[in-house]
Parts: structure tokens; sequence; C-alpha cells
């Protein structure tokens, strides 16, 4: 008996030795419990003033560049057969990053488009994300190697550097021809279809926007940051098409690529937060994991009790991530206290990543309010306020809360024990750390 209880106090040890070394490496060696920037901005410039635009970007590494949407969808299906078209009318190159791909039709046909075109000559290549297409099988990145397309697995685990695997790209973006781009949030999954959850049967709401203009040259530039990292050569030799307009046609843009984030300084944080603080009529953030900090909260209150219109569109517990859907409910409290418009979208998962500011200036891309898109991963948002554009998005939003639940604060004060107040805190506390 005594050898028994031996036994299992010195596995009991054995593990508290483990945890300790865990949260010593991984969080206290890394920082993880530093303080935490707090932004308070005096003299926010105006929306509609001239000097909004590059303030913004001077104060979070943007590019400024000019450019037009073309197109713009916010449906699922649309958004598949929108890249796929695209693909097809490749005659030069396909350039295309993603951080999610899971097996299925999504994944098959966009194999099929991209092998015809380099069967065609075009010269084809990918950034894919090692950790988010990890289900996709060898068998599959073989076949498109054969058809001569070329592949970059972007931050394969390292055991050199193994606490360098938290990084992860989480840009979508496909160029084509060096003429056009197609940038919004949506991965290579069947899942946006709505048939992989038996909980969630209806399409996901999501966005996708065609560029032309001086933007794509931009554009051609962040992707060759991550081609590079994974190659270790920069391949520039792109025969460039004539990407001006008119001045007519061209609207100032900023692009977001939120390249190498850090807890001292997030491009991706500074940017929606200031945002949020230059706004002066209107405030409207769509995110499908959202985890604001204390700060954010306080700036979304502040605003709200400024008189303005503050509404989040955020999923529901429809979520493909429902532990994480526990701990940002954790988060609605003070929100709601403060009586800032939290809107559940019911349907099925709601994936788009939106900001609007007083009907002036639209942003949309792969980033999510949440810890992961503000300190790990490189993301990619475009922010302009050309009308097509403000409108695409404001008519998402509206879409979205046509389709959702107002959650009160009542609500709120009625949630589970063990999903939200126990599972929801314990998935904040990794979220915010790792």
């Amino acid at each position: 008996m005594w050898a028994l209880i031996q036994s299992v106090l010195w596995w009991l040890f054995v593990a508290l030795l483990i945890f300790s070394l865990i949260i010593f490496i991984g969080f206290y060696l890394r920082g993880a419990f530093r303080d935490r920037l707090k932004y308070q901005v005096k003299h926010a410039p105006h929306p509609e003033e001239e000097s909004f635009a590059l303030t913004l970007a001077s104060i979070t590494n943007s590019f400024i560049t000019k450019g037009i949407v073309t197109d713009f969808w916010n449906e699922a299906g649309a958004i598949q057969e929108s890249r796929l078209n695209a693909i097809s009318q490749a005659q030069q190159t396909i350039d295309f990053e993603t951080f999610f791909m899971t097996p299925g039709k999504r994944a098959d046909d966009f194999a099929a488009a991209i092998t015809e075109r380099a069967s065609a000559g075009v010269k084809v290549r990918l950034v894919v994300d090692s950790y988010g297409t990890k289900d996709i099988s060898k068998q599959y990145w073989e076949r498109l190697k054969r058809s001569g397309i070329a592949i970059s697995f972007f931050n394969s685990f390292n055991w050199k550097a193994p606490l360098d695997y938290a990084g992860r790209t989480h840009r979508k973006l496909l160029i084509i021809d060096s003429k056009f781009a197609l940038v919004g949030g949506a991965g290579i999954s069947d899942l946006w279809d709505g048939t992989e959850k038996d909980d969630d049967t209806q399409p996901w709401l999501d966005v996708e926007m065609r560029l032309e203009g001086e933007i794509v040259s931009i554009l051609e530039g962040v992707f060759s940051q991550h081609w590079t990292f994974g190659n270790g050569v920069a391949d520039l030799s792109r025969e460039k098409l004539d990407n001006s307009k008119s001045d007519r046609e061209n609207h100032l843009m900023l692009v977001i690529p939120g390249a190498n984030p850090k807890i001292q300084f997030s491009p991706i944080r500074a940017f929606k937060y200031n945002s949020i603080i230059a706004a002066r009529k209107r405030i409207w953030l769509a995110s499908p994991y959202f985890l604001p900090d204390n700060n954010s909260i306080d700036l979304l209150i502040a605003a709200k009790q400024n008189g303005l219109d503050v509404r989040i569109l955020t999923t529901s517990k429809r979520s493909d991530k429902k532990p994480v859907y526990y701990a940002s409910y954790e988060h609605y409290g003070r929100l709601l206290k403060g009586d800032v418009q939290i809107h559940e979208y019911q349907p099925s998962m709601t994936h788009a990543k939106l900001l609007l500011i007083d009907d002036r200036w639209a942003t949309t891309g792969s980033a999510n309010f949440d810890p992961r898109s503000f300190c790990h991963n490189d993301e990619l948002d475009i922010c302009s306020a050309q009308p097509e554009l403000v409108k695409g998005i404001k008519s998402t939003f509206e879409k979205g809360f046509a389709q959702s639940k107002l959650v009160t604060y009542t609500d709120w004060k009625q949630r589970s024990l063990i999903k939200h107040r126990i599972l929801g805190n314990i998935v904040d506390f990794f979220q915010w750390q790792l």
C-alpha cells in the first residue's frame, strides 16, 4: 500500500514539474504576463479629414496606395465561384496564400482549377500555412507539385525554435497575372457550405472583394514576403502589367499586412483601436472570434456613451470553435451593461471580419478581433472610403443584423456555469497567453 502511495506521489510530482515548466517556458519567458499597452489618444483626426488615412497608416505600419474595388461578394457560394473564375482567367501567373484548407469538394475544385492552368503554362505559386492545412493529405500536395505548381508551407514546426510555431499566416490572397487580386476571409473548406456539421447546415456569412489598380503591386510585395520566408529566394520577375487607373476611378486605400506582430506592437490591434477612437458617428464591428481586452471594451463603451452607434456582429453557439465562443461570451458583460449592442448571427457561422467607421471608412480582410490576430498571426486587411466598398460592407452588416439575436444583459447573467463561466474563462486565459 505504501509503495502505491509513493508511486502516486511520484507521478503527481512529475506532473507538477512538467506543468511548472510549461508555465515558466511557454508563458513567463515569453512575457505573457507583462503589462499591456493601453491606448489613450488625444486629438484623434476626424474620419473626414484628409490627414486621417495618413495618420492611421503611419502608426500601424500600413501601406498607402490607390486602387478600386471592382466586385464584392458576401455569400459563401459566390466567393468560391469568384475564385475559380479568377483562376480560369489567368494567362501568366497565379499567386495564392491561405491559412485554412480541409479535404472536400472545395479543395478538389481548387486543385483542378490551378492544375488546369499550370498545364497551360501558367506559373502557379502557393503559400499555405503548415498548421491550418494539416488535414490535407501529402498525396494532394504531391499531385499539385507533379503538375508544376510551386508550394511553400509557411512556418513548419522547427525543433530548433519550437515557440516560433505559434506564428501563423492567416492571410487570404489571390493575385492573377499581376492584374487583379481577391482579398477576403474565407478558407478552402466545405465548412463554408454548411455541409460538414450537424448543427450548422447553412452557408457561412463571409465576404471577398476584387481589387485592381496600384494596390495590386503592393499585394504582390506582401505575398513575396511569405514566399521568401519559405524559400529563401524572392522571385520578383513578374511581368508587370499596367495597373494604372484614371484619377476618377482610383480611391485611396490602406493595406494593413499585420506582419510580425508583438504584444508590444501589433499593427492590426493599433489599426482597429485607433479607428474606434477616431469614430464620430458609428462603429460597426464584426468578428467571428470576438475576444476584446479591457482596453478595447473601455473604448467601445466610451464611444457609446458619447452618442455613437456601436454594434458588434459575431457568431452564435453555431461557432466552429465552441470553447472560443464560450470565452467570447464571458466578455459580453461590461459591453452589454454599457449599452453596446451585441448581435449573434443565427442561421450559421458568421466568418466575416468587418469594421465600418461613420459610413465613411470600411475595413475587411482576414483579421479577427482577438489576441491571435493581434499578437501572433500575419494578417491582411484592406481599408478604403470607396463608396461601393462602404455600401457593400454596410449591406453585409444589415444582412447580418437582420438575422441575428440581440443579446441582453439578462441573457448574459443567466449564462451556463460550466460552459461559459468555467470552460470559457479557461479558454480565455490560454487564448490571451498563447
